[in-house]
């Protein structure tokens, strides 16, 4: 058990696999409530049962977060099971990888209503709550590139830009309020190893290559359960991710030729041909149920 987090009502959407089954398992661990979303329910209702196994209660509430009333079920699923919200984490998302005019506006769109409408209708649900508590910590889940950009994730960068836009504007209002307990987390992590790029829908033309380093999803989910612990604005996860967004601030320009030139050689130029593929966006797939993707790390080709 942990004192600090023992007992406390934690919401997490995309729980069913990659960070939102970790945070979950270890927020489980700790001791805490859970109210746990995603679109899978069948692998739903597994994690709950995980959580359960390691002594935590746990509601699993099938979810698609692109959806404003799944996300205020879910929301509602919490308070009547335990009667408050302590932690919020906006985790579920998704990504189209290829040139942007190669992508179906349909795929585009769906990505920003999963990865940024979706953390908008969480987060004011939550919001609300803790304005009125005077207390809780929402952590929104955004990428290293909400702090600067790569070629072939165009709609994706634009939702993760958008989350941490959006984060930073609630927590402006709080400060304004003179709110001092609501806290606002954005959590940026670099490119890990979870079922996020058996996920992506592929229009590149190839077959999906993970960008290198590729960090263990650990990494993620103990700075998700930290920041709960003890709530900071924000959290780069991944060193090199620290590099590349201090670098953009330097030299914007040679970054973008940099990012823009190693992605083209790594995805458009020497990975194996692949059919055109919409992912998981619009329909969740049974593949990628852990917590990690199996790809292991890798070494960095900048």
């Amino acid at each position: 058990m942990d004192k600090d987090l023992a007992g406390k009502v934690v919401v997490i959407t995309g729980a069913s696999s990659g960070f939102g089954k970790g945070a979950a398992l270890e927020f489980a661990r700790c001791g805490a409530m859970l109210a746990l979303g995603a679109r899978r329910d069948n692998l739903l209702e597994d994690v709950a049962r995980e959580c359960e196994a390691l002594g935590a209660r746990a509601v699993p509430v099938p979810v698609d977060v692109s959806i404003p009333n799944d996300v205020e079920q879910l929301g509602r699923a919490a308070l009547d099971e335990f009667g408050r919200l302590d932690v919020w984490v906006n985790n579920a998302g998704v990504g189209a990888l290829g040139r942007f005019d190669a992508i179906p506006l349909d795929i585009h769109e769906q990505v920003i209503r999963t990865d940024l409408l979706g953390t908008l209708y969480g987060s004011h649900f939550a919001f609300k709550r803790f304005v009125e508590q005077r207390r809780g910590v929402l952590i929104n889940i955004a990428s290293e590139l909400g702090q600067y950009t790569l070629p072939y994730y165009s709609s994706y960068s634009a939702a993760k830009h958008g989350v941490v836009g959006l984060s930073t504007a609630i927590r402006q209002e709080l400060e304004q309020a003179d709110i001092d307990d609501v806290h606002v987390c954005v959590v940026m992590p670099a490119a890990h190893d979870t079922p996020f790029f058996d996920h992506a829908a592929n229009y590149t033309g190839r077959e999906v290559q993970a960008p290198a380093p590729l960090h263990d999803p650990k990494q993620v989910v103990d700075a998700i359960v930290e920041l709960a612990r003890d709530p900071k604005n924000s959290k780069i996860v991944g060193g090199d991710g620290l590099v590349k967004i201090v670098l953009k601030k330097i030299a914007p320009a040679g970054v973008d030729k940099m990012m823009g030139s190693t992605m083209d050689r790594i995805q458009m130029d020497k990975a194996p041909p692949a059919p055109p593929s919409p992912g998981a966006v619009e329909e969740p797939m049974p593949e990628g149920t852990g917590v990690s993707g199996g790809r292991g790390e890798g070494k960095s080709p900048l």
